[in-house]
């Protein structure tokens, strides 16, 4: 496995992809084990993966995005899905600390409580948070397809409401972006120059 600092560094954005080479199922689920490691507010975990791989699926997923080569082309596309905040799921999510001896039991309701002054009847917030969850989880997926060797790329060239329809969503879950993983073919571009630091941070 690559170093994190190393696949930061090397990582680029695939669109070409090896039509040849699949991925197994093994590789699938530990992409999705090594996505859910990022951090969620409260940890609510409010996120969901689907991995789009079969011909039929796939044909499905590129009708509905913009036709995009990728889709069909890369062994797998996961739509990263984010899940309205809800507090109402902490005590459950938040269980498995409590019982590793994480997390003092005691602290759960005051947890449940902020995340309520926060989410509830405030359905941007709900929203803006699915989005970030989604967010997080996508980027660690792209950095763990690179420690495994595999090339990946993001995508925002869809609509969501007909993947959501065509994939069955629930109505508090929201299609963030399609990531494409497989692996890439030499043409790829490496990663493109960034702009200069100076640019970007403010030391106050």
């Amino acid at each position: 496995m690559t170093d994190v600092i190393t696949a930061i560094e090397e990582r680029r954005t695939t669109v070409l992809f090896d039509t040849t080479r699949d991925i197994e199922d093994a590789q699938v689920t530990e992409l999705v084990r090594l996505a859910t490691r990022a951090p969620t507010s409260f940890n609510l975990q409010n996120w969901r993966f689907i991995a789009v791989r079969t011909p039929d699926a796939k044909a499905r997923l590129r009708a509905v995005a913009w036709d995009q080569a990728k889709i069909t082309e890369a062994a797998v596309t996961f739509i990263i899905i984010g899940t309205l905040a809800d507090e109402q799921t902490l005590p459950a999510r938040l269980a498995p600390a409590v019982e590793a001896g994480i997390m003092p039991a005691q602290m759960v309701d005051g947890w449940v409580g902020a995340a309520g002054s926060l989410y509830k009847d405030q359905p941007w917030r709900q929203r803006d948070e699915a989005v970030r969850t989604a967010t997080l989880g996508a980027t660690t997926l792209m950095l763990a397809a690179h420690g495994m060797g595999l090339g990946a790329g993001p995508m925002i060239g869809f609509d969501p409401e007909a993947v959501a329809s065509e994939f069955g969503l629930a109505n508090n879950e929201i299609p963030a972006m399609l990531v494409a993983v497989g692996y890439g073919t030499p043409e790829n571009w490496p990663q493109k120059p960034r702009r200069p630091l100076e640019q970007v941070l403010s030391l106050v």
